[in-house]
């Protein structure tokens, strides 16, 4: 997705807004620039200063950054957990309703980053993918204990192969995050995991131009 030589991150936090949570992930820094997605939209570089949808760079240090969004700073460093700040989030996890909003790239992917259980992972949207679809080093990245999954067939564009399909713990967007997700684990490379149906049917789903937005369903 950055073909930059940036590095690749999930430092992402929730800053609170007037009344809903809005995302921030730090996806990495180059050239004095902060790489910074908002709300799950195309990254944008911010310089010192630059504001963008109300998110402000005030300053950064190495692999830190220190942003305001309405009126609270909040400092962001590469590798970070999530963190949530304002009453915002806390209403979210109240179980306030879910929405996802993603804007396309300019190839026109939808790539937004994420967890699965907990640890930080680039998806890449496939409603044609029937689960999630991951690498097996990506599985071993997030600690997945896949090989005790079950064995299965699985057809790609390189003929067939065995898979093991798992069960996910949870799988998180933004503020929404779905629980007990239907996976499966290959063995070839891949550049980004397949957010699929498992996932995506948790959510109504409509496009507008180059917008996507999820609406939780259950």
């Amino acid at each position: 997705m950055h073909r930059a030589a940036v590095a690749v991150l999930a430092a992402m936090v929730c800053l609170a807004g007037p009344a809903v949570a809005q995302q921030v992930a730090l996806s990495g820094v180059a050239g004095g620039k902060a790489l910074v997605i908002i709300d799950a939209a195309a990254p944008r570089f911010l310089s010192p200063g630059q504001a963008h949808q109300g998110v402000k760079l005030l300053s950064m240090q190495g692999d830190s950054a220190v942003f305001e969004v309405n009126g609270q700073r909040q400092t962001l460093r590469v590798g970070d957990a999530p963190v949530s700040v304002g009453k915002g989030q806390a209403g979210n996890e109240s179980g306030a309703p879910q929405r996802i909003v993603l804007t396309a790239d300019s190839q026109g992917h939808f790539m937004p980053p994420g967890q699965i259980n907990g640890r930080a992972v680039q998806f890449m949207v496939d409603t044609g993918a029937s689960m999630v679809i991951m690498s097996a080093s990506d599985a071993r990245r997030i600690n997945l204990d896949y090989e005790k999954g079950r064995k299965v067939a699985v057809s790609t564009a390189n003929g067939s192969v065995v898979g093991y399909q798992v069960q996910l713990d949870s799988v998180r967007v933004g503020d929404a995050q779905v629980y007990s997700v239907a996976a499966i684990v290959l063995p070839q490379p891949m550049a980004f995991v397949l957010l699929g149906n498992s996932f995506l049917t948790r959510f109504q789903m409509q496009r507008n131009n180059d917008q996507l937005t999820l609406d939780r369903r259950y």
